[in-house]
């Protein structure tokens, strides 16, 4: 019985989550983190969290992503009861899953499912930072794994959104080991020919960075996004050296090769679907 109730609860919460769309102030008004500009709360959240004076894009939750880009209707969650353990006993671990759970109504920070852009069928996987900065944990690197082999298996195309802040420390080497996990998922879903779209967001970094993040056949970002590994200061510590103005974000990775577009949250959807209609079905027979 208490097993049913605790579904339950985790349902209310799920519930929950999908209402909470993004990190919005409690307020009527907001300052904008990015230009000091006041913008009204109900403007931010009709403009898909993006700031109307100077296009800065907030942080937004999983759920409300995936509403933002999956056909209405469509949207079925994958493995959603699969979490973290406590597998090295850290001490305050297991407190601090228990208060994101209850924060976020999410079992990890990860939401992995099956849904439709524009009609046609998708794997899709977003990490969200609210929960522990979308940091990497074994659990995650599993939800991400399934979803790479459940694309290949139903020759769905696959499309990741980062969210990190790299490897959960209180996981240790289990979680260092899932870079290594998806990105071997991924080199079998490529031999088989799968379509992967990677769509970076702010900010994408650690172990997601050097793993599956990189990965895509197709690499995407929002605009301002932070990318890259280390971050600048340990970078400059480490090579003495001022880093070029506007290092690691998603402008500078564009003019270096490293991304192939940037597309502002509004165009993200009508990218992906035209995306998937020039490639055609992931994973077909004739994609090789």
């Amino acid at each position: 019985m208490s097993n049913v109730f605790a579904q339950r609860r985790q349902k209310l919460l799920s519930l929950k989550a999908l209402r909470g769309t993004a990190p919005a102030p409690a307020q009527a008004e907001a300052v904008c983190p990015a230009c000091g500009g006041t913008v009204r709360r109900k403007d931010l959240a009709a403009g898909r969290y993006v700031c109307p004076l100077c296009g800065h894009h907030y942080p937004i939750g999983a759920y409300y992503r995936l509403s933002l880009v999956l056909d209405k209707g469509t949207f079925r969650e994958l493995d959603a009861a699969l979490s973290s353990n406590d597998p090295l006993s850290f001490p305050g671990y297991a407190a601090k899953l228990d208060a994101a759970r209850r924060r976020t109504g999410m079992n990890e920070a990860v939401v992995t499912a099956t849904g439709r852009m524009g009609g046609q069928k998708v794997a899709v996987g977003v990490l969200d930072s609210r929960f522990f900065m979308g940091s990497m944990s074994a659990a995650l690197g599993e939800k991400v794994t399934r979803l790479v082999e459940y694309a290949g298996k139903n020759k769905l195309p696959l499309i990741l959104f980062s969210a990190s802040g790299g490897a959960r420390m209180q996981e240790g080497i289990l979680s260092l080991m899932q870079m290594a996990k998806t990105s071997a998922a991924l080199e079998r879903f490529s031999q088989k020919g799968g379509l992967y779209l990677s769509v970076l967001t702010h900010p994408t970094t650690g172990g997601v960075t050097a793993s599956f993040a990189s990965l895509g056949d197709v690499m995407l970002a929002e605009p301002g996004a932070l990318i890259g590994f280390a971050g600048p200061r340990v970078i400059e510590q480490t090579i003495g050296e001022k880093l070029p103005e506007g290092f690691q974000s998603a402008e500078y990775l564009l003019e270096h090769g490293f991304l192939d577009a940037i597309v502002p949250r509004a165009q993200l959807r009508d990218t992906l679907i035209r995306l998937l209609r020039l490639h055609g079905k992931g994973g077909s027979d004739h994609a090789q």
